[in-house]
């Protein structure tokens, strides 16, 4: 089938700010496309050794998306312009026109995996698509395979490195790990091979559910999920620590899923999702944490990094630490 691509022009700086936004309406597959040159690690990470003449980086950037040409694709070119007006009220986003157009027939969701190679997050952990060959490794290196599939979360963009940086320095072995928003299971995936208790992925969409299963099983890691087992989560399920669960449900919204989930529970929740989903988290997820646990949140664009501290504050949790990648923003904080 075709598809409806819109086009949508703006600035370098705002591109990952309309990136979100556009993320927080519901819209997947977004492209972006600038001038801006490639560091020596992106050049690595992507194996380029010669790149095309860009030309001079002239601080504007496109930001393509596709929709199905099913919808009502006026309600959602009108949703999209009342968002952009809204961003245009405390910073540039530049002139903002959409251009709308029809695409070929093609497997664009796919088409993004001929760039997306083994790459190291530091000096131990590698992530590695499941369908390419790994680089000489040493015998202490922990690989994460992933095939994210249409879920958020291949390990390559700022919010998930923070989350991994983050994890690694302050989860303790044998500490149980909650996961909100699970996308490709990674996040998860890691916490069980650095020697988390038990741990569980949550997340809202069905498809991330099933993909996070099937990456911990390609990482040999038992898992299971209320898609393939949904006799097993019916009610209160065993929580074996040697197993992974991942479950379908909206924590913000359902008390019964946060009690399944398990109150005062967990030592380590991370979040990896959005600051407009972070916000109102804050103020039930702690029903689900241990005093003093450890509460990682990432996913939070610069300009709502205020937003976001005020409301952690505001519902009983203490910032130990905020560190920055590029315009992203993770949050460590304890709950008190």
């Amino acid at each position: 089938m075709k598809w409806i691509k819109m086009s949508l022009k703006t600035t370098v700086e705002a591109e990952d700010l309309v990136s979100c936004t556009l993320a927080e309406l519901g819209v997947e597959g977004i492209e972006i496309e600038d001038k801006v040159p490639l560091t020596e690690e992106e050049k690595a990470r992507m194996f380029i050794d010669i790149l095309p003449d860009l030309g001079e980086d002239d601080g504007e950037a496109v930001v393509s998306f596709y929709l199905d040409p099913d919808i009502d694709v006026e309600a959602k070119l009108s949703e999209i312009n009342e968002a952009l007006d809204e961003l245009r009220e405390f910073t540039d986003i530049g002139e903002a026109s959409i251009q709308v157009s029809e695409t070929e027939d093609k497997d664009w969701i796919n088409n993004w995996k001929e760039f997306f190679k083994p790459f190291r997050v530091d000096d131990r952990i590698w992530i590695k698509p499941t369908w390419e060959k790994m680089p000489d490794t040493h015998s202490n290196d922990l690989v994460i395979e992933i095939d994210p599939g249409t879920a958020f979360g291949t390990g390559s963009h700022e919010t998930t490195r923070l989350c991994i940086l983050n994890m690694k320095e302050r989860m303790k072995k044998g500490d149980s790990v909650l996961d909100v928003g699970c996308g490709s299971g990674i996040l998860s995936i890691l916490a069980k091979k650095i020697g988390s208790g038990y741990t569980i992925g949550v997340d809202v969409d069905e498809n991330a559910v099933k993909i996070s299963q099937e990456n911990a099983e390609v990482n040999q890691l038992p898992a299971r999920s209320d898609m393939t087992e949904p006799e097993n989560y019916s009610g209160t399920w065993e929580q074996n620590p040697e197993v992974i669960d991942f479950i379908t449900g909206n924590l913000i919204e359902s008390r019964e899923l946060r009690e399944k989930v398990g109150l005062e529970r967990y030592d380590l929740v991370v979040a990896n999702i959005l600051a407009d989903i972070i916000i109102p988290l804050s103020a039930v997820i702690g029903e689900c944490m241990k005093k003093e646990a450890v509460f990682i949140s990432s996913g939070i664009i610069k300009e709502k990094e205020g937003a976001v501290t005020k409301a952690l504050c505001a519902n009983g949790f203490q910032i130990v630490d905020v560190t920055r990648m590029g315009d992203w923003v993770s949050i460590v904080c304890i709950k008190k």
